[in-house]
């Protein structure tokens, strides 16, 4: 027979998401019924570059363009800690084909809070400035020399360096009038662990909701736990580079999940977030920002993609999901994919007559 307290906590992590709280409200928003096939223009490869995750945005002049995360291949996988940047690629279509441009931010060295890299970015235009939210990692006191830098990325988790490079990672952003920068960076993290979260703030997703308050989703540890899960918190402000508050109540507590991407429906007056959980990527909706519960159609995908040749891309690993969305619809679904010792990025057409 289950203890009292366990099964209190057991029920709380059971409905955490599940409390109704949007079911109702978001028109049956069904994501997976309007995937259509990827097609080969779809995917953005590099044979220098392991290209990681995206955030797309529309400019006036009809031009796609993309920010993305990308670090060496000839250092292995795991030196997206130590040698991410982020790059710009362009396309007259969302779904592609992208095409590199350069690369905008590099981690900046010396004793910044970004010293090291510059990761997992999201482009966002608010009240006439562009906004590119990133996360960084530095070395502490003592710093690492580029050749120490490749010996953790070669090692991976098992490095002493590992530890500290993973704890410091925190979420920034750099502003600028134009896409095409010059981005000036903040001097300092957005926001710091707090509440629902500890040890880190990383992959950050922001909206800005009816009233003109931004609301930024960052993940972090989960506070008491022994095992490796990670929490999704909430933070807020009246400033898109802030100072952000993170909010005593969860996005996500009742299951790992990671890498959210979240944007606010007009249309139905609801903010949506997808996000992967290792196994299928999923949706869930506010009506205030605060209070998060399931959509109606909760999981998007598993992790399987069906090719316009009519074969399936079955990857190995299946993360950073992305929804565009131009006027007021989702357009094309964004996700990175690892197969074996290759990433890339793909991008699916989204149909909206197929979704409703």
């Amino acid at each position: 027979m289950l203890d009292k307290t366990i099964l209190v906590v057991l029920i709380i992590m059971v409905f955490h998401l599940n409390d109704g709280l949007c079911q109702q409200k978001d028109n049956g928003l069904n994501i997976s019924k309007m995937i259509q096939p990827l097609s080969k223009d779809g995917i953005f490869r590099d044979k220098d570059y392991f290209n990681w995750g995206s955030s797309i945005i529309k400019t006036a002049d009809n031009k796609y363009h993309l920010f993305y995360s990308r670090w060496p291949r000839k250092y292995g996988f795991y030196s997206w800690l130590t040698h991410s940047e982020i790059a710009h690629a362009i396309a007259d279509h969302p779904e592609g084909p992208y095409h590199y441009v350069e690369t905008v931010l590099q981690g900046r060295g010396s004793d910044s809070w970004d010293a090291i890299t510059a990761h997992n970015p999201k482009i966002k235009y608010f009240d006439g400035k562009y906004y590119l939210y990133y996360i960084g990692t530095h070395a502490d006191e003592k710093g690492l020399s580029q050749e120490e830098l490749i010996e953790t990325a070669k090692v991976g988790y098992s490095h002493k360096n590992w530890t500290t490079l993973r704890n410091n990672q925190r979420t920034g952003t750099a502003v600028a009038n134009s896409i095409d920068g010059p981005w000036k960076r903040l001097d300092a993290p957005i926001v710091e662990p707090d509440g629902p979260i500890t040890t880190l703030t990383v992959n950050p997703a922001i909206a800005k909701g009816p009233e003109g308050d931004y609301f930024l989703i960052v993940k972090g540890d989960k506070p008491n736990e022994t095992r490796f899960i990670r929490n999704q918190a909430m933070a807020t402000s009246k400033n898109p580079v802030g100072p952000f508050k993170i909010e005593p109540k969860p996005v996500i507590d009742n299951l790992d999940t990671e890498d959210v991407s979240m944007w606010y429906s007009e249309s139905d007056s609801q903010f949506y977030a997808i996000f992967h959980a290792h196994t299928f990527i999923g949706l869930i909706c506010s009506g205030d920002g605060l209070n998060w519960a399931k959509a109606s159609n909760y999981k998007i995908t598993a992790k399987k993609i069906l090719m316009s040749n009519g074969t399936y891309m079955e990857p190995d690993r299946m993360e950073r999901p992305f929804i565009f969305i131009e006027n007021g619809s989702p357009k094309v679904l964004s996700l990175a994919i690892k197969k074996g010792n290759d990433t890339y990025t793909v991008f699916i057409p989204l149909s909206k007559e197929s979704g409703l």
